[in-house]
């Protein structure tokens, strides 16, 4: 298995808790560097971001292109059918970044996990699934691709669930963000639902929400 390689920055010096943070299709970890300095919980103590590097993959649904993704998309339709095996390869790939964080010293409660769109449904595999109990999981204008053949692990039952989508989004319409929602409160989880009037994207409101979400850790 190749490992991912990854963008790291460090808020200060050992830091005691980290946040790995999965892009979207196309896109890399450079992605989300930018908004690092707006987070108030990375400026009150040291924290360490992981932005990992998706490999490049044909992808079905742009004629086969060869791009950064984090699995196959095989068709567009309202329930996205994806390579579900590529899915789970990459899941395991971040396991093992969130093994090298231990290995490191940083206890798995302290490691918190998320991503946006592609990057968001490779976390909920991995999240709901990790044999250990981790700080939280943060799915961003994405969709539980995996939500029906999902192995659910105890270690993760009271896992905290931020889920944030844009109430104009063209891509992943809200309808999915939602449908995740649905499920997870089905499968006896809390999450907590915040929608933001955008496209597929990020915004200002919803990193004050997400700062203060990883804030109550």
């Amino acid at each position: 298995m190749t490992a991912l390689n990854f963008l790291q920055i460090d808020t200060g010096e050992n830091p005691g808790t980290t946040i790995i943070w999965l892009h979207g299709l196309g896109a890399n970890g450079h992605d989300f560097e930018p908004v690092v300095p707006e987070f108030a919980f990375a400026k009150a103590r040291p924290v360490r971001f992981l932005f990992p590097h998706a490999p490049d993959l044909p992808v079905t649904i742009n004629g086969g292109m060869v791009m950064p993704a984090w699995y196959d998309i095989l068709a567009m339709d309202i329930d996205r059918k994806v390579d579900v095996d590529q899915l789970r390869l990459s899941a395991h790939r971040v396991a093992a970044l969130i093994q090298a964080e231990r290995e490191r010293g940083v206890a798995s409660e302290n490691i918190i996990l998320g991503g946006f769109s592609q990057g968001g449904a490779v976390a909920y595999e991995l999240a709901l699934s990790y044999p250990e109990p981790l700080g939280g999981l943060f799915a961003l204008s994405t969709y539980f691709a995996t939500a029906d053949s999902i192995k659910l692990h105890e270690a993760n039952r009271n896992l905290p669930i931020f889920i944030g989508h844009g109430s104009v989004d063209p891509v992943v319409p809200e309808a999915l963000g939602q449908a995740a929602l649905e499920k997870l409160q089905a499968l006896g989880y809390e999450p907590e639902y915040h929608g933001y009037y955008m496209e597929h994207s990020l915004c200002m409101e919803e990193i004050r929400d997400l700062d203060r979400f990883w804030s109550r850790g």
